[in-house]
């Protein structure tokens, strides 16, 4: 049985196809790209399968920021803390867990104990713990996402709350004349501060990453206070779609 997961993201289209209980193929594409090259419209926006070359497949489930933007006929629409809380699972074959999905737009807190969703929390409106963030701020240093990961040690202190705010006081620091190390690790420090509040509820020892922040390894250092054991899942970006994938085949 060959089963297709689809994963709407704010950012990123991620697409799995698993086939036998195994995920044979994968890849994503920019949410703006897929919608202007991969959809068309009729009354609604339908996905194109043949353009985007996916096809013959038996059973098809869709999550994510668009997922109910977009008329995938046929598709079975789960939540998104569904479809990562099964992604975890299947990557790891793990039933009890924390799983902290950071993604472009919002920010996803889970607990599953014996395989079931027990407790969440998710972040507010606000871009100010997101990817979205770390993005725009890397822009500022002229630097990439993973060199910016890198850094940890002595952040300069950066206090507003507003995404936007935090960029012009990041610019304030630079013309203070601190490091560019200590300028990243800044950065990658109030993006942990602004997800401890989301995380203090949840105590355990394991906690599982997800999201494309998963691989900040400053983020992880941080982490680290708080955990014992952080494991950053095998395909962190793909998560949702391939939870779409193991649900369907459970459920199909």
């Amino acid at each position: 049985m060959r089963i297709l997961g689809i994963d709407l993201g704010s950012r990123f289209v991620k697409v799995a196809l698993m086939e036998e209980g195994i995920i044979k193929e994968k890849f994503k594409i920019s949410t703006v790209k897929f919608y202007k090259e991969y959809c068309r419209f009729d009354g609604s926006l339908k996905v194109d399968f043949e353009r985007l070359g996916v096809f013959d497949f038996d059973i098809g489930v869709s999550t994510g920021y668009g997922r109910n933007n977009v008329d995938i006929e046929s598709f079975r629409i789960i939540n998104e803390l569904k479809a990562h809380a099964y992604g975890a699972i299947y990557q790891t074959n793990l039933k009890d867990f924390i799983l902290l999905d950071v993604g472009g737009q919002d920010v996803k807190v889970i607990k599953v104990e014996k395989g079931v969703l027990t407790d969440l929390e998710l972040n507010d409106k606000c871009a100010a713990s997101c990817g979205r963030y770390l993005e725009n701020m890397a822009k500022i240093l002229e630097t990439d996402l993973d060199d910016l990961s890198r850094f940890f040690k002595d952040p300069v202190e950066l206090n507003s709350t507003c995404a936007v705010f935090s960029e012009s006081e990041l610019i304030g620091k630079i013309a203070e004349g601190h490091s560019f190390e200590s300028l990243c690790a800044g950065v990658n420090f109030s993006l942990y501060n602004r997800l401890r509040p989301l995380l203090s509820k949840f105590k355990g020892r394991l906690l599982l990453l997800s999201g494309g922040v998963a691989k900040n390894r400053a983020l992880i250092e941080y982490l680290k206070q708080d955990y014992d054991d952080i494991k950053v899942l095998e395909d962190p970006d793909f998560n949702g779609a391939i939870g779409c994938c193991y649900f369907g085949s459970l459920k199909g």
